[in-house]
């Protein structure tokens, strides 16, 4: 396992789900997202991989040592190792459930990152405007070269929205100045983000099927 720095600062890694099953109709291997910033650093959605754990525990902890440290979720189904990673990288975390004074939140959102709700959805998108990158959760499969599809209908069971619903709901998104779509699952988006976002909105509008 070796993390991509896709611009200075920005990294992503996979590594293979243990939920995943071969009847899962979504990819065993799932992406997560690290974002330093000017005064710390946070993670999005991270889990570490089975293969050479200790090697990429001890790449992040030199990447974030001495950093004020966030964990951030898109949505629950990717809470994934974020409380092990708490523990390991944000002081005093799980030692004072009631936050003792001086404490902070482990999963504050900071000032550089702009969490975008996709309300009737259960997700929120991260953007990142430093980076002109968007962190999705479950709402965008990266399909391989540079293309998005909003994802099945199959994945929105236990929320509010359908698959037209949900796309009505991230055409907002085609607002920001997007270049880089870094999803969960599938090949991430690296350039022309809008683009691509903007075509998988308009085919499930459509009624196109995944």
């Amino acid at each position: 396992m070796e993390a991509v720095e896709i611009v200075p600062g920005l990294y992503r890694w996979e590594a293979a789900s243990p939920h995943w099953t071969p009847e899962s109709d979504w990819p065993q291997m799932v992406g997560s997202v690290l974002y330093e910033l000017h005064e710390g650093a946070v993670l999005i959605d991270p889990q570490i991989p089975g293969e050479d754990r200790e090697g990429f525990l001890a790449w992040l902890d030199d990447l974030l040592e001495g950093r004020q440290v966030g964990i951030l979720t898109t949505i629950r189904w990717h809470r994934r190792d974020r409380d092990e990673l708490a523990r390991r990288y944000v002081p005093g975390h799980g030692e004072d459930p009631y936050g003792a004074p001086g404490s902070r939140p482990w999963n504050e959102i900071p000032r550089d990152v702009s969490p975008r709700w996709l309300k009737g959805a259960g997700e929120i998108v991260f953007w990142l405007p430093g980076a002109a990158t968007l962190v999705p959760g479950d709402s965008l499969v990266g399909e391989g070269g540079g293309r998005l599809r909003v994802c099945p209908e199959s994945w929105l069971e236990d929320v509010s929205v359908d698959r037209r619903g949900l796309a009505a709901l991230l055409a907002a998104l085609l607002e920001l100045p997007c270049e880089r779509i870094l999803v969960s699952h599938g090949e991430p988006v690296l350039q022309e983000g809008r683009r691509a976002l903007a075509q998988a909105v308009e085919e499930a509008e459509a009624g196109r099927p995944v």
